[in-house]
């Protein structure tokens, strides 16, 4: 989904899906509920209270969303259920094994891609009978590399191996790469097919939500938007 649609207003204005936006929740609901219906009508919502961990959760009954569990990651294989990820350059990513109908959305941030949040989530959907080579997974709208500057302190916390994700940037400074990261960390899981959506977030206010330009601009808050795969 992208911020297009909704009837939140202001600075969150458009399909605002986050409780914690500082947004009028009767807005956030509908916002919600018109994502839902646009992706799989009748279905429940299900998401969690997101950590940037490497924590993956099965679902196989929907739970309120005052009682969502502290994790980053959802898999099911039950009809019915629409599993949400909210982003604001952050990466939400989407799988699907259709031959096992077992799917999963995780939110990945550097910190959640870094700490195994992808493997956690295909190692929980390989429970419930996926096969890694028969997974698909689709990385959706995030920061890019050119609008992604991070501190030599945040660089020394990869790998010699990871150096192909940052491009020197101002002194003392990175451009990293986090769609490339965190679709290395699918080629490492060995699932079978990865699309990449190349959408920035904090270069397109007119389609997505960001935070760091939030930030940038002094804005007090931001939107998150939705992105959600189900089994009907």
């Amino acid at each position: 989904m992208t911020r297009r649609g909704g009837v939140s207003s202001g600075l969150v204005e458009g399909l605002n899906c986050g409780f914690g936006a500082d947004d009028d929740p009767a807005s956030v609901a509908e916002n919600r509920g018109r994502a839902t219906e646009a992706v799989l009508p009748g279905a429940r919502l299900v998401s969690v209270h997101q950590i940037h961990s490497a924590e993956a959760v099965t679902v196989t009954e929907p739970w309120p969303d005052d009682a969502r569990p502290r994790a980053d990651a959802l898999v099911t294989d039950r009809p019915g259920l629409l599993l949400g990820i909210l982003t604001a350059d952050c990466a939400p990513v989407l799988f699907a094994d259709r031959e096992a109908e077992v799917i999963g959305a995780a939110h990945a941030g550097w910190r959640g891609a870094h700490g195994g949040v992808i493997e956690a989530t295909v190692a929980a959907m390989e429970t419930l009978g996926a096969r890694r080579e028969g997974i698909a997974a689709a990385v959706g709208p995030c920061i890019a590399q050119p609008s992604y500057e991070v501190s030599d302190d945040f660089r020394a916390q990869f790998t010699d191996a990871d150096e192909r994700f940052f491009n020197a940037g101002a002194p003392g400074h990175w451009q990293f790469d986090l769609p490339g990261y965190v679709a290395s960390r699918l080629t490492e899981s060995r699932v079978g097919r990865i699309d990449v959506l190349s959408c920035d977030t904090y270069a397109d206010p007119a389609r997505f939500y960001s935070f760091r330009r939030a930030t940038h601009r002094g804005e007090p808050t931001y939107g998150r938007q939705l992105s959600l795969i189900g089994l009907g």
